[in-house]
């Protein structure tokens, strides 16, 4: 059963051709054998094969097909030929052209004629013996299989233009959710970049000021030496490791689907930070205001990102003997931040414009990220010298 319904979808026209012909065999039986009285034989036959071919070639030309038998249909009128197993072509016709994704002028032309034809058939050829009410009813019953088929196919044209439209709706959203991931892989491929270029800056900084103190104290103090050492050692493995977490991700061209992937440091971890900065040579006063209590994750990283970044630019431009001070305000809707240091060294204003290097990863990098989580940042010269960075993280992101 399944072959035959797949050699009837991948051969619509040759099965049409074969119903053709066994309408044409019982047509002609009917022209030869019937008591057809005076009526041309020869314009019968030739109208029974034109009604046989309008139903091979449906599928090819609906709309000429229907205008034929809308032909020949009048011609039986005009010629007195009375209707035979041939004008089941009509039928089909009208189901045809009503499914058809065609002009709607053919559709409605299909209809008229198919409830016109059991009216004129009645008038050319009137029933005899039966009241005027009989005669009605039968042309009403007569008519209803050639509205029957111009529903049937009515219906299956509007069924099949709705699963089309479903289709193309489907199409179109799945479309538009690659447009959606590829942007979303973008994002955050760019925020991984900020995530490396702080790692970086931080950690090489680190490394920097503690390879510098080593060669200093090598000869005098062999133990701090010795200290300085292992410092840059664990900052470079830990700094291995964090790059090594976010190439991966931009090798992968995905977006991470989990944590696991990326370092995801939160406001704990800035007290680590703080004594990391420490050992390696740079006074800071830390304190923490407030009750602490889980914050979002989002404002977890852009806090220690700020601070981390604040460090860093204030031991690469503070100038010597520079200290600085961290403080953490929990308040009831939102985390302040508190940055400030009393560099006397090369202005810190050059952050304003993207960096020392140039590359635009300063002030404009921490204002991109708290501007992410919804919050305000103010940065700017400290009154007496030194630089303040102050920012207000809230607890949810403005809409």
């Amino acid at each position: 059963m399944q072959r035959l319904y797949d050699f009837i979808r991948r051969h619509p026209t040759g099965v049409d051709s074969f119903w053709a012909v066994v309408l044409f065999g019982f047509s002609m039986m009917w022209v030869i054998q019937e008591n057809v009285g005076n009526e041309p034989r020869i314009a019968a036959a030739v109208i029974v094969l034109l009604l046989c071919l309008s139903i091979a070639l449906r599928r090819r030309a609906p709309e000429k097909m229907l205008l034929l038998v809308a032909a020949l249909g009048i011609a039986q009128l005009v010629l007195g030929i009375k209707g035979n197993a041939a004008d089941f072509a009509m039928l089909v016709i009208i189901y045809t052209v009503a499914a058809h994704d065609g002009p709607r002028w053919a559709s409605r032309l299909a209809l008229i004629g198919g409830l016109s034809a059991a009216t004129l058939s009645q008038i050319r050829w009137p029933i005899e013996n039966t009241s005027t009410g009989g005669k009605i009813f039968f042309t009403v019953v007569m008519s209803v299989p050639f509205a029957l088929a111009w529903v049937l196919g009515d219906s299956l044209r509007t069924r099949r233009a709705y699963f089309a439209q479903l289709e193309e709706r489907a199409s179109r959203l799945e479309k538009e959710r690659e447009a959606q991931s590829k942007v979303a892989v973008a994002a955050e491929r760019a925020r991984i970049a900020r995530e490396l270029h702080d790692v970086v800056a931080h950690n090489v900084s680190v490394m920097v000021v503690q390879a510098d103190g080593a060669a200093y104290v090598l000869d005098a103090a062999p133990d701090q030496a010795r200290q300085a050492l292992e410092t840059i050692s664990s900052t470079g493995r830990q700094a291995l490791a964090e790059m090594r977490r976010l190439l991966g991700v931009l090798r992968t061209g995905d977006a991470p689907e989990s944590g696991e992937y990326v370092p995801q440091p939160d406001v704990q971890q800035i007290e680590e930070l703080v004594e990391q900065v420490r050992h390696a040579g740079l006074a800071v006063d830390f304190k923490v205001e407030g009750t602490p209590r889980p914050l979002p994750s989002g404002v977890e990283l852009t806090a220690y990102r700020i601070v981390q970044e604040a460090l860093t630019n204030t031991r690469k431009h503070g100038g010597p003997d520079v200290g600085a001070s961290v403080r953490l305000v929990y308040f009831d809707d939102g985390l302040g931040l508190l940055v400030e240091d009393d560099g006397r060294g090369a202005s810190h204003e050059m952050y304003e414009d993207g960096g020392a290097d140039g590359k635009g990863h300063g002030l404009i990098g921490m204002r991109e990220r708290v501007g992410m989580v919804g919050g305000t940042l103010d940065a700017g010269p400290r009154p007496g010298g030194g630089f303040r960075i102050s920012a207000l993280l809230p607890l949810r992101p403005a809409h």
